[in-house]
């Protein structure tokens, strides 16, 4: 093989037409060399090859006549020494941290592990066997991809509206995707899949993580699998279980074809990313990629003991994110994801640690700072999680401007709310109106919040109306794993029942929730499945979950079809009230002569005072939205109003005489929307008692007589 010096950048394995240039980032290593396999089933390299040149702590060659689809891995040589950070071990063949694709994933074995198993030196001892025959192997690809007129749909935030997803959950039972195609990206792309997203009327699908991650050891033990995929061992390359066409540039392709088909039927594709920790866990977990090119420039290590890590993820260890080359690897994945995937956006799982420059989350962090300044990423849409598990991780509403979050705290107030706990009126105003106290000190907007009652994590809406406690005994750990409060009700029976009483209230409480989620100020997320009534019988941390446990059904009962056609009929009324889905926060007063756009009111139908917010047995709210005082311009900068609407919310069990707001002369409430689905009028005067339902929510909107 002709072999010459290369170039530093960029990193990864590139193909220019005449041969591949390699180059991987070591700060610490003494030798590098690239192990060419000729197939997934090749035991040992067929060539072994020393990169000849280290630049700025960059190994790289260019290896001439090298094609796509080579197989391809690292040894790393340098000092193995634990106790000072130094786990290299050129025994083991690692995967590229910038790996476009990865067709061979781990056959786990223990010659994968830097250390000798069962030595009782623990992970001080160096390990010599060969792990050639068991490591991950990556892929040469061709990046070349026919997109077409594919356009990036740019839904502004205000009119987005997020569809959480897991790509073999989505497909694997829907009856109308074809067989092969279950599971997988093509299936996300099938025309029965768009065809439901669209009807629905989602216009982002949020995918659970899809780079390429590893069946940790100890759920294959155990009989399990990482189905949830956030253990991530490369985050270029996409994931090849969810891929129908197995060659090592196929996966890559059925991607792009994935998002293409997405753009052309309007739907925006967000990622949702792992960059906080990887696959590799603690200090004894396995030597595959990261922890064997440079253990202690990719982690954070405790800083007087870097044997270990500092664990803010609670899976063993956590990203450097204050080294500059581990920032780098991080921007260069999220600009590869847009420019060459398409991708729209991205949701940063446990963004917290990212944050984290020294010990305290810093939202001025390095990491956030580049993000600011780069001129394509910060052009996408960004959600963070905004917790993790160290402490200060917590950071609901700190995050900069740019940045989303998810509202964990509009989660609890309406499950509280809708549960029918007292004292909740405060907090369910503010979440209702964006967060304005969480978001708007920091010139932020309230698309700022993305609401959402239930997610991946925890329980799916049918089960939150139909469980008390976690039933988590399939995971194997006698239920002691995920959250023990979950703020949820049974409606009056655990689990399953035959019960018509108690099957019609968890309709009507799945309802509300969903009501209280499309109706509020700032970006819904609808969890996947709950539109068709997943289950999970009860367990509320299904990550290992790769079955009809977690698998969305489409076998559907007459109440779920209805149930479906209430969420579309939900998502039309947002989108049609303009003061639902408005830009800015209300603005409330009215003081400066403009007219007044909010109006809390009692069930007398008169303005909340003081000691109305602050009575803690109050269940009923009121709010008077005017459409007149919205002062919105569309695109070609024409002013806009809305219409004015009144919501109504009972989490109270028994009926509320409310008494309707009166407005102009002439004008009546017409009914749009009602979750008890009993009231048969549709029109009602102003000033009349109206009867509020038990457990209901109910939209009107102000109209004139003709």
């Amino acid at each position: 093989m002709q072999i010459s010096e290369g170039k530093p950048y960029p990193l990864g394995a590139t193909w220019d037409g005449l041969g591949v240039n390699f180059a991987l980032f070591s700060e610490n290593a003494t030798k590098v060399e690239l192990c060419l396999f000729d197939s997934a089933e090749s035991t040992q390299e067929t060539h072994r090859i020393t990169l000849p040149e280290y630049n700025a702590h960059v190994w790289h060659g260019f290896v001439r006549d090298i094609r796509p689809g080579q197989l391809y891995g690292y040894r790393v040589y340098g000092p193995y020494d634990p106790d000072k950070g130094m786990r290299f071990n050129p025994n083991k063949v690692l995967s590229d941290p910038y790996a476009k694709s990865i067709p061979r994933s781990v056959k786990w074995d223990d010659s994968l592990f830097g250390y000798t198993i069962g030595h009782k030196n623990l992970d001080l001892s160096m390990d010599t066997r060969d792990s050639a025959a068991f490591a991950p192997l990556c892929a040469v690809i061709d990046p070349s991809f026919i997109w077409g007129e594919d356009k990036l749909p740019q839904t502004p935030w205000n009119k987005t509206i997020i569809y959480e997803a897991h790509v073999k959950g989505l497909t694997m039972l829907n009856p109308d995707v074809p067989e092969e195609l279950r599971g997988t990206y093509a299936g996300v792309a099938s025309a029965p899949v768009i065809e439901h997203l669209t009807n629905l009327g989602i216009t982002a699908i949020e995918l659970m993580p899809v780079h390429h991650r590893v069946n940790n050891r100890s759920f294959i033990d155990r009989g399990l699998t990482d189905y949830w995929g956030y253990n991530t061992l490369s985050f270029f390359a996409p994931d090849t279980r969810f891929s129908s066409m197995k060659g090592p540039n196929e996966n890559v392709q059925e991607f792009k074809m994935m998002v293409r088909a997405l753009h052309a039927a309007g739907i925006e594709v967000i990622l949702d990313v792992v960059y906080n920790h990887t696959v590799e866990g603690s200090h004894m977990g396995p030597t595959l990629s990261f922890r064997g090119v440079d253990n202690f420039s990719y982690y954070r290590t405790v800083e007087k003991d870097p044997r270990y890590y500092m664990d803010y993820t609670g899976c063993g260890n956590t990203l450097n994110m204050v080294h500059p080359r581990v920032i780098q690897l991080i921007m260069d994945s999220l600009r590869y994801w847009i420019q060459e995937m398409h991708v729209d956006g991205f949701r940063f799982d446990l963004a917290s640690a990212l944050a984290r420059e020294l010990y305290d989350v810093n939202n001025l962090s390095a990491f956030f700072d580049v993000i600011q300044q780069d001129p394509i990423i910060s052009q996408t849409k960004l959600i963070a999680e905004p917790w993790d598990l160290g402490a200060g991780g917590y950071q609901v509403g700190n995050f900069p401007v740019l940045w989303t979050e998810w509202n964990g705290k509009y989660r609890d107030t309406m499950r509280q709310f809708i549960k029918g706990d007292f004292g909740q009126m405060g907090q369910v105003a503010s979440r209702m109106t964006g967060s304005s106290d969480l978001y708007e000190h920091s010139g932020r907007k309230p698309h700022a919040s993305i609401n959402f009652v239930t997610c991946h994590d925890g329980f799916p809406l049918q089960d939150l109306v139909s469980y008390n406690e976690k039933h988590n005994e399939p995971n194997g750990e006698q239920s002691r794993d995920g959250e023990s409060h979950n703020i949820s009700w049974n409606s009056g029976a655990e689990g399953e029942t035959d019960d018509g009483k108690i099957i019609k209230l968890r309709y009507q409480q799945k309802r509300n929730f969903m009501a209280l989620l499309f109706l509020s100020l700032g970006v819904p997320m609808l969890s996947g499945g709950d539109e068709l009534g997943r289950t999970q019988k009860g367990n509320n941390n299904a990550y290992c979950q790769d079955n009809e446990i977690s698998w969305y059904q489409w076998d559907l009962n007459e109440a779920d079809k209805d149930f479906l056609q209430f969420i579309q009929k939900l998502i039309a009324i947002r989108k049609e009230q303009l003061v639902i889905h408005r830009k800015t926060f209300f603005k409330g007063s009215g003081a400066d002569g403009s007219i007044k756009d909010i109006f809390w009111l009692n069930v007398d139908g008169k303005p909340m005072e003081e000691k109305d917010w602050t009575d803690a047995s109050k269940r009923v709210l009121g709010v008077l939205l005017e459409g007149g005082a919205l002062v919105e311009t569309d695109t070609l900068g024409r002013t806009v109003n809305g219409n004015t609407v009144l919501l109504l919310c009972n989490s109270h069990h028994e009926d509320v005489p409310f008494v309707l707001p009166s407005h102009d002369e002439g004008d009546f409430w017409r009914l749009v929307l009602d979750t008890s689905e009993s009231i048969k009028k549709t029109t009602f005067p102003m000033a009349k008692r109206f009867t509020l339902k038990a457990r209901s929510v109910v939209l009107l909107q102000l109209d004139k007589n003709l």
